[in-house]
């Protein structure tokens, strides 16, 4: 997040202060190149997504770091397919192709363990 761009502050302090059913799920992923394994990681994360949340619910960003390396190094990625849930917290990470719609759902807090 570019601390100069106060359009993304406003975005990020208004999603850290909603009411709404935990907040604004703020997300990024991670992927390196487009590739069938990123597609897929693409493909299998909207798919959990739109399944689940409404598109107003979450903020998804999806960054490719061959195009932009610097953002490997800021968010820490040390695997690609990654994905970051940055808000509601607790902060979450997700390696690989997201296929595992259960981890994805458990980790994002849209589903229970008992369920």
């Amino acid at each position: 997040m570019d601390k100069k761009d106060p359009d993304k502050v406003e975005e990020f302090e208004s999603a850290l202060t909603s009411e709404k059913k935990g907040g604004k799920y703020i997300l990024r992923l991670y992927v390196a190149g487009i590739n069938p394994k990123s597609r897929k990681a693409i493909e299998n994360l909207k798919k959990i997504l739109e399944e689940n949340l409404k598109e107003d619910e979450y903020d998804l960003e999806i960054i490719d770091i061959y195009q932009q390396p610097i953002f490997a190094k800021e968010g820490q990625i040390v695997a690609a397919s990654t994905l970051i849930k940055e808000l509601p917290p607790p902060l979450r990470r997700f390696i690989g192709d997201m296929s595992n719609k259960e981890r994805i759902l458990l980790g994002l807090h849209l589903k229970k363990e008992d369920e």
